[in-house]
């Protein structure tokens, strides 16, 4: 179907932390909705109430507003199809339902969960399907009276598909191209539950149609899933209206060998989730990109690029940028391997990029010392450290030597070439230092050259020195702009403090 009207939608399920996988769908979905000035929807597909979670739904609002990806239409901002929760929507999916049993394409299944899970235990590989349908307690193997009194008793079942027998259905991708199923592969799945509640089967249709989606963007994993959902579409009449489909690569580990999980991240080291995630049953807490110090924007610059790109060696992208060159033609079949070196130099890049303001509002959030405030002095050495800053988080270890004394001086790194020399130059400089008017990093870099062409000594032997005794430490900016911003009294007490210590 080729729509005029675009309308595509995130329908995630309120279980648990947001994935950087599931965001990625999320970006894809924005991307093309907002290229082609069409509609974004957020539903949350909350039929599976035995694996609802309290807080799981705000948590994905809380991500999708921190990434920018805001819906404009969904369950917290309302819209011509609400209502936009599936548990909302209850009532809708029965009719539809009933309707494929009563034209032949599904059936009541009364089948009990011991019954089943029997089944599973004596076959191997199992699938409630045309190999077996006729063996077990449905409407397609049982007397049409016992199945009336079965429905009038209100014995528990649920409603199956009717998978044909030796057809072929098939589909055209936008990713990959046409894909076709043999539905003597395909097991009778279950659209309607016992509780009256639609699985994502036959819900994810219903909604699609009644909410007028024109494309289905999903991830590869939901393939299996597709001539099941085909023929409902067909089923219900509605196939002339049925979205064009995307199934998405997968995000792979960085090894490359199988999709990308929750516990790989635990075992390597790095979130795979978008904000942290803590679980109201189990209190465990699940670490996010936010929180580790990711900006949303080399967030999303870096998925983005799982999987898609715009033929150039273009690298970093702003959101704009990827809704003008988005093209679901660039993205590509096979998974992407997760490289969480790469996903940390994207965020130094934009943390380079970022306005002094906003940079300013982002990394004082990480502050250790939260009574820091954002003022003129924090700006100065925000501007000063932010090259070196690979997260937002690494501000005050970068940093904290600008507002409070160095709580250890590194002296291992001086000791092994300090000689009498170098003290009596450092205990000279305080000298010179104390007497100076200028305090500028070119006045101090000046006069520090100066002296130690006076006393014979080679200006990059007094460098590291001069630095460790500032900082305490091998790192940080210019050394004389270190000086400059912490102004004439901190650096001779610095000096001061660090030139017995170097000499025992």
């Amino acid at each position: 179907m080729q729509a005029t009207n675009i309308r595509v939608r995130f329908a995630p399920s309120p279980t648990g932390g947001l994935h950087l996988g599931g965001v990625r769908t999320v970006l894809f979905n924005y991307l093309f909705a907002k290229k082609h000035k069409g509609t974004f929807v957020l539903r949350i597909e909350d039929t599976d109430q035995t694996r609802f979670v309290e807080g799981a739904e705000q948590y994905i609002l809380d991500c999708l507003n921190w990434c920018g990806l805001l819906p404009d239409e969904g369950p917290h901002v309302g819209g011509p199809y609400a209502p936009y929760r599936q548990s909302e929507r209850k009532a809708n999916y029965r009719s539809y339902a009933e309707q494929l049993v009563a034209q032949g394409h599904a059936y009541y299944a009364f089948d009990t969960p011991e019954e089943l899970d029997k089944w599973r235990k004596d076959v191997p590989n199992f699938q409630y399907g045309q190999a077996y349908r006729a063996q077990l307690r449905n409407s397609t193997s049982l007397a049409a009276e016992e199945v009336a009194q079965l429905l009038a008793s209100g014995v528990p079942h649920v409603i199956r598909i009717k998978m044909p027998t030796n057809e072929t259905v098939h589909f055209t991708d936008m990713i990959r191209g046409e894909v076709s199923f043999d539905t003597n592969l395909v097991d009778d799945k279950v659209l309607l539950k016992a509780d009256g509640m639609p699985t994502y089967h036959l819900a994810v249709v219903v909604d699609d149609y009644l909410m007028k989606i024109s494309h289905a963007f999903r991830g590869e994993e939901w393939l299996p899933s597709a001539p099941v959902h085909l023929l409902v579409w067909e089923y219900l009449g509605w196939k002339a209206d049925m979205p064009q489909w995307a199934h998405l690569p997968l995000i792979l580990k960085p090894d490359g060998n199988g999709k990308l999980s929750k516990r790989d991240g635990d075992r390597l080291g790095f979130p795979v989730f978008a904000m942290n995630w803590k679980d109201p049953n189990s209190e465990e807490l699940t670490p996010g990109f936010r929180e580790l110090g990711f900006l949303p924007e080399a967030f999303l610059n870096l998925l983005a690029l799982l999987g898609w790109n715009d033929g150039t060696d273009q690298e970093l992208f702003s959101l704009t940028e990827l809704i003008e060159k988005f093209d679901f033609s660039r993205v590509s079949h096979a998974g992407a391997k997760f490289d969480f070196e790469k996903a940390k130099w994207y965020n130094a890049e934009w943390v380079k990029r970022l306005d002094k303001t906003r940079l300013a509002e982002e990394v004082h959030r990480f502050l250790a010392k939260p009574e820091i405030a954002n003022d003129a002095y924090f700006k100065r050495i925000l501007e000063l450290v932010k090259e070196r800053l690979v997260l937002l988080s690494d501000f005050w270890p970068q940093a904290s030597f600008f507002f409070t004394e160095p709580t250890s001086i590194d002296i291992d790194s001086v000791k092994p070439k300090w000689s009498a020399e170098k003290g009596a130059f450092f205990t000279n400089l305080i000298h010179q230092f104390s007497q100076s008017n200028s305090w500028d990093s070119v006045a101090l870099e000046e006069l520090f050259k100066t002296q130690a062409e006076q006393a014979g000594l080679k200006v990059g032997e007094l460098m590291l020195p001069f630095r460790i005794m500032l900082v305490g430490g091998k790192f940080g900016p210019a050394v004389f702009d270190i000086a400059a911003t912490i102004g004439k009294e901190k650096t001779l007490q610095r000096i001061q403090h660090a030139l017995p210590l170097f000499a025992n």
